[in-house]
């Protein structure tokens, strides 16, 4: 598909966690004969719909193959434990890793966190989603550690979260395949960078420094420009015989 054609929707998948809504307004305000198909995906699987084609653009978490794939890195979230309300380290304002030593650190088949090494004890399994992990989290079984937009998306009135300092952290992105870079594509990303319904898409405004400075056009201040025209300025005219002549008495 080339930049000139037009698809009549736009198809853009989003990930646990992220809140396209006031995207989603604008888009429907400036665009709306072009209806937005909003689908919630798994983060594992929003990478392939976007190489297979089953979705235009997307609101990823990074890294991204980014051989085949565009991206616009939007905000980078923080990072938190989520607790059972009683837990010690809830006396806490913020968790170090150290902290977790004695606690079973759940480790989800669907974590969107990279790590190098996992704190705490491992789990004896490993909970097939970050949903079921919150199960056990409050069942008192362990711990989750996840960003802080997935711990408000599994909030429960049982649990509470610390920010946890030294975690790897977790990046939203703006991703579409780099060889379908389409018109709506391009009025999406527009949206989401903020340009104002005039902009105009893929073309940088020109610069206000090409329009001459309105300094450059007023004269030197104590001078004339009639003055600086025919004598330069200040000093005595070149030709003192174009003065006013005596009269002889």
């Amino acid at each position: 598909m080339t930049g000139s054609e037009v698809s009549p929707s736009f198809r853009l998948v989003y990930v646990p966690g992220v809140m396209p809504d006031k995207w989603v307004r604008v888009w429907n305000e400036r665009l709306p004969d072009v209806p937005l198909v909003l689908t919630q995906v798994p983060a594992g699987t929003a990478q392939g719909l976007l190489l297979d084609g089953d979705a235009d653009a997307g609101l990823v978490r990074l890294p991204v193959d980014r051989t085949v794939l565009s991206a616009i890195p939007l905000y980078t979230e923080q990072t938190v434990v989520v607790v059972p309300r009683d837990h010690l380290v809830t006396a806490a304002d913020a968790v170090s890793l150290e902290d977790l030593a004695d606690d079973i650190v759940l480790h989800p088949l669907d974590d969107v966190l990279t790590w190098e090494s996992l704190p705490g004890r491992p789990a004896l399994e490993r909970p097939a989603t970050t949903a079921d992990a919150i199960e056990l989290v409050a069942a008192g079984i362990g711990v989750l550690v996840v960003p802080l937009s997935l711990a408000r998306l599994h909030h429960r009135k049982d649990l509470t979260h610390r920010p946890l300092e030294g975690a790897p952290e977790s990046s939203v992105a703006l991703s579409w395949p780099e060889a379908a870079t389409t018109d709506r594509v391009e009025d999406f990303i527009g949206i989401v960078r903020g340009r104002t319904v005039n902009s105009t898409r893929g073309r940088r405004q020109e610069p206000a420094g090409e329009k001459k400075p309105a300094a450059r056009r007023q004269q030197p201040a104590g001078g004339s420009a009639g003055r600086s025209r025919r004598g330069g300025t200040g000093g005595t005219a070149k030709n003192p015989r174009r003065g006013k002549p005596r009269r002889r008495s």
